[in-house]
């Protein structure tokens, strides 16, 4: 018995990546939404609102951010690794009910991507869309610059992987995790606040955790 608890300890963490790994996958090919209700070893779910999602890297990656700035500008993966990074460990709180507590982020202040491309007046909000060719969230200008939204290039102290919205994704700490958009590819300065995907769809779009969509899950900030 000792022996099989022992083999159970060493092989556990594999066992959790390859569940994680086979969820992730199944969860690009599965317009049913499915196998988004089923755990995994890291408590993620894996949630997708497009059929298939193309993957990106660092040869094919581009984040454009433009709108209603002076210096519109297109980041590489590279560029973004160049910058300033920025470090949180914080809850993920999902709407639906779960959360993944004391989760490493890490990545590009995206008050930093905003001030170098020169926000003009008049600015009331940031709109993000993503290479899934579907997904659309939003930001008050006043939320976008707080220092715990992040634009990530790293989740769990690790590149963030395709499943989990990589390369590039949104996290947006003291909000539902339908605000932090996965594989990010846009970021537009716009006039004034454009509802969401799932704020179209009846969701917050102001969804402090917490505080929105009806629920009293404790504040992850």
């Amino acid at each position: 018995m000792l022996g099989l608890g022992a083999a159970g300890v060493l092989t556990a963490p594999y066992l959790q990546r390859g569940l994680e790994t086979f969820l992730g996958a199944a969860s690009d090919r599965d317009p049913t939404g499915l196998t988004g209700l089923l755990p995994n070893g890291g408590g993620f779910r894996y949630y997708s609102v497009a059929t298939s999602v193309p993957r990106k890297g660092p040869e094919d990656y581009r984040l454009t951010v433009d709108g209603l700035v002076d210096r519109p500008t297109t980041y590489t993966l590279d560029a973004l690794r160049k910058l300033p990074q920025t470090r949180l460990v914080r809850d993920v709180q999902c709407v639906t009910g779960w959360r993944v507590p004391d989760t490493p982020f890490e990545g590009v202040r995206l008050s930093r991507i905003l001030d170098a491309a020169g926000v003009r007046p008049g600015a009331k909000a940031v709109r993000f869309t993503c290479f899934d060719g579907t997904y659309t969230e939003s930001l008050t200008m006043e939320q976008a610059g707080r220092a715990d939204v992040l634009v990530v290039l790293k989740m769990q102290d690790k590149p963030v992987e395709h499943s989990h919205g990589g390369p590039v994704r949104l996290y947006v700490a003291p909000m539902y995790f339908y605000k932090s958009a996965k594989w990010l590819s846009g970021i537009s300065v716009t006039s004034d606040v454009r509802p969401g995907y799932w704020e179209e769809r009846g969701y917050d779009v102001d969804a402090w955790v917490g505080r929105s969509n009806g629920r009293t899950d404790t504040p992850t900030v």
